[in-house]
């Protein structure tokens, strides 16, 4: 087995991928020792005795088909499907990945690649849409988290791997696809894309009001640590004073590199684990804490999380919750607490191989379970109520008397504002009224 220091931090960035090549982030962060977390390419287990009878069976199944098989079949192709077998049935996060495959793992590390924008999973044999990313082909088509993807072109997906799956929806930049999709059960509708090259915007921010921070993560790339830390200095020096309250938004976020989750984590803790790993070799027994800096000057947090959420999300939302340090908000998260190691073959070639299970701080596995939120708030539909605004006040009379302490009249329609992004999104207005709320009780 071969050996590089770049497969080696390659293993890192795709620790906590959802499973497909679209998952991966770019390189390994560059951190202090404390914080460094390759999972580094090692021998899995000790040599054991060959299976001689397995073996042979084995062998005389490969002759057989050679022999009887209705069309010839060579032994690279015979061999090669053997391997994507023994992979494809340990797990869904599991994969044999040949030089075209690992080579367009690497190119996803860079954070830009050709395609739709989708990040997928598998699940009773169905390829199913995990999140779309912002701003992409998906995103903007309307594509959801949850659709299950039942045809590619026209050609059913069902019985096809994931890896296969993705091959398909990535290409020539510029060039259509068309995805069959299914949605809540309902019936199958087609959905055109056109292929594009995909640059994840890893950290957006803004105020949603005076005080009242917001953070999306759309995926945990090598610089979104650093990113979040900007984006709360941001917004610090935009509200020109102190922040009353953060929102965390980690919905429809598949994970990606596993020190971007610890340092994300870290930006609103001061001590205390933040993640820990075990599995079978001992590289693969990591642990996480927290430094005493705050980068967030410990106001109130909200993080909104949902069933798009998953691995590095959820090592952040499990910390955060973990150590009390907000609210978590939202619905059940997707449960993926497992890790994946690259072991680079010989011609160019590697397995994805789990290697490990996560835990938060409190030693809980979400592995095929989510966190759960500490306040549940499903998604609704938000509509203005206009009839308010047409209601006649007393500002509104004629003679009226002006205010006893001198302040300004507010007739009808003074109080429209500029649309807001709280204004159409449920989850998001609520968790903003959580923490004005709190702000209220504590006398800010």
């Amino acid at each position: 087995m071969l050996h590089s220091p770049r497969l080696t931090q390659l293993a890192l960035t795709i620790a906590l991928a959802i499973g497909a090549p679209l998952a991966s982030a770019a390189e390994p962060a560059k951190a202090s020792p404390a914080k460094t977390a390759a999972v580094p390419a090692t021998e899995v287990t000790a040599k054991a005795p060959l299976p001689l009878e397995e073996l042979r069976t084995f062998a005389e199944v490969m002759d057989r088909i050679k022999a009887a098989y209705v069309e010839p079949v060579d032994d690279k192709t015979l061999l090669e499907n053997a391997i994507k077998g023994m992979l494809s049935n340990l797990d869904p996060h599991s994969a044999y990945l040949g030089p075209e495959d690992f080579q367009e793992l690497q190119e996803s590390t860079s954070g830009e690649f050709g395609g739709l924008g989708i990040e997928v999973g598998q699940e009773d044999g169905n390829i199913k849409v995990v999140s779309p990313i912002d701003d992409t082909p998906a995103s903007r088509a309307g594509v959801q988290a949850g659709d299950l993807i039942v045809k590619i072109n026209g050609a059913p997906t069902r019985g096809q791997t994931m890896t296969e799956a993705v091959d398909k929806m990535r290409g020539k930049v510029g060039e259509k696809i068309t995805l069959t999709l299914v949605r809540d059960g309902g019936n199958p509708f087609d959905v055109t894309l056109a292929r594009a090259v995909i640059q994840v915007k890893s950290v957006k921010s803004q105020l949603l009001e005076s005080g009242y921070g917001y953070i999306r993560i759309t995926q945990f790339q090598v610089k979104t640590g650093d990113e979040v830390g900007k984006a709360l200095a941001k917004l610090r020096k935009d509200n020109g004073k102190k922040l009353r309250g953060v929102i965390l938004d980690l919905r429809n976020n598949p994970g990606g590199v596993l020190q971007a989750a610890v340092e994300v984590a870290d930006h609103f803790l001061t001590k205390g684990l933040i993640v820990y790993t075990k599995g079978r070799i001992a590289n693969s027994e990591l642990r996480f804490s927290a430094d005493p800096a705050d980068a967030s000057e410990g106001v109130p947090l909200v993080v909104l999380i949902n069933g798009g959420s998953a691995s590095a999300s959820e090592i952040v939302a499990g910390a955060l919750q973990d150590h009390k340090r907000g609210v978590l908000m939202g619905t059940d998260s997707f449960g993926k607490g497992s890790v994946q190691t690259v072991l680079p073959l010989a011609n160019d070639r590697a397995l994805k191989l789990t290697t490990a299970l996560y835990y938060t701080p409190n030693g809980r596995s979400i592995q095929a379970q989510g966190i759960v939120p500490d306040i549940e708030v499903r998604p609704a539909k938000l509509t203005a109520d206009a009839s308010d605004n047409d209601t006649f006040k007393e500002a509104d009379l004629q003679g009226h008397l002006g205010n006893g302490n001198g302040g300004a009249d507010r007739p009808t329609g003074s109080s429209k504002r500029q649309e807001r992004p709280q204004d159409s999104d449920y989850q998001l207005s609520q968790a903003l009224s959580l923490l004005k709320g709190l702000n209220i009780t504590k006398g800010d």
